[in-house]
């Protein structure tokens, strides 16, 4: 694909640093290294809120945005981590909920459309924090800092709620 030209150089080293984050370390690797590290020093509980080194020594790279799926497992642990996962999952789960009950043959696709946009960005964020997946610069939704993508964020679920208000029927 590089020498097709379909693909950047940056992209490609994004590439290669998922193969092997340890090979530049210091240089393409440090985010996902540190990432890693974060994520994996957390433990069970966590260091308790602030009080994670990694966090608050600055070592993850913007870790209010991209990378704050960091902060919550270094400072909550795995099981504040799973909380965070469970909370997003519920609001896809509602979200499908509203898309399978919805009448309109308009509201279906469109609460199908934000779960999908909600799924795929929390997969792709928490899949590039533990190093499953290349680092991509996509928030975690309603929980990254951010203006844009918290207005975008909330109008996806204002879009559920219009859809939801249209499925019921009036008493």
């Amino acid at each position: 694909m590089w020498r097709l030209d379909l693909i950047r150089p940056y992209q490609l080293q994004r590439l290669m640093v998922l193969a092997d984050p340890d090979a530049d370390p210091m240089g393409m690797g440090y985010n996902a290294t540190q990432a890693r590290i974060a994520i994996g020093s957390g433990g069970l509980l966590g260091k308790g809120l602030f009080h994670g080194e990694q966090t608050a020594g600055h070592f993850v790279p913007e870790q209010h945005t991209d990378f704050i799926f960091t902060v919550a497992g270094e400072e909550l642990g795995f099981l504040g981590a799973a909380c965070v996962i469970l909370l997003m999952l519920a609001l896809l789960w509602r979200g499908l909920w509203i898309a399978a009950k919805s009448p309109s043959p308009f509201g279906r696709p469109v609460a199908g459309g934000v779960v999908c946009w909600l799924a795929f960005q929390t997969f792709v964020n928490v899949g590039m924090t533990m190093g499953l997946l290349p680092v991509a610069g996509l928030p975690l939704p309603f929980v990254s800092y951010g203006g844009s993508a918290t207005i975008s964020s909330l109008a996806a679920v204002g879009l559920l709620a219009a859809v939801n208000r249209r499925t019921r029927t009036p008493a």
